[in-house]
């Protein structure tokens, strides 16, 4: 069975906002822009921030420094907080969706949904399965798909056809017990990346981001925002 093909989201805050919001978000907390790494520009971006989402171009030398890092977890280990929300990735190009769905299931307790909305119901019935499960979940959602669909088309691009290649993805970066995990989706587990706080969890976030960056240097297509309360 062939696997589903969504259209890629793009990564504006403000398409971010209204697919979020038509699931059942309240907007007690928002998408925004990090305009830069920088301290000054960081300085810019409301506190607190519960949630980071990297864009960034899947090349030659990150597949390479994938397969390093995913064998030497393997080999050390890492420690993984059982309340981490990570699902894998089935769906091409629903990269964007499951990286918004990491950043709202992770800050469960700060955020606010309607009652009995799409996205309060998504997170409720898939919370208690494994990575899989939740991929599979994702796969036979009916309303996310459909409202992701209509989202991606809304943004100030035009949208890729379904059979055009991209080659650029999301993934989040949250705290959870104090551990900055990255969730990818593409990979076989959540990444912890050490230590944070909720006071420098946006510094810490955008170090591991840079780190991204510098590994291709020649890239441009770096897209970084936050979700912050507004």
């Amino acid at each position: 069975m062939e696997c589903q093909r969504w259209l890629p989201l793009e990564a504006n805050p403000d398409v971010m906002n209204q697919f979020m919001q038509q699931l059942g978000l309240l907007p007690s907390w928002q998408f925004g822009d990090v305009f830069g790494t920088d301290p000054e520009l960081l300085s810019l971006v409301p506190r607190p921030v519960c949630s980071i989402l990297l864009l960034f171009p899947v090349t030659e030398k990150y597949e390479a420094f994938k397969q390093e890092e995913e064998a030497k977890i393997k080999a050390d280990g890492q420690k993984v907080a059982p309340k981490v929300y990570f699902m894998k990735q089935t769906i091409s190009n629903a990269c964007g969706t499951i990286g918004l769905i990491h950043a709202l299931a992770n800050n469960r307790d700060k955020l606010e949904f309607e009652t009995n909305s799409v996205m309060k119901t998504f997170l409720d019935n898939s919370t208690p399965l494994n990575p899989e499960e939740k991929a599979k979940y994702l796969e036979n959602d009916e309303s996310i798909r459909v409202t992701h669909e209509f989202s991606a088309q809304e943004g100030q691009t035009e949208a890729p056809s379904l059979d055009e290649k991209v080659d650029l993805h999301f993934i989040t970066f949250v705290n959870v017990d104090g551990c900055l995990y990255e969730l990818d989706g593409r990979k076989p587990f959540p990444i912890n990346h050490g230590s944070t706080t909720a006071d420098n969890f946006l510094e810490d976030a955008v170090e591991v981001c840079k780190k991204f960056m510098q590994r291709d240097p020649d890239e441009l297509r770096f897209t970084v925002v936050a979700l912050h309360k507004p």
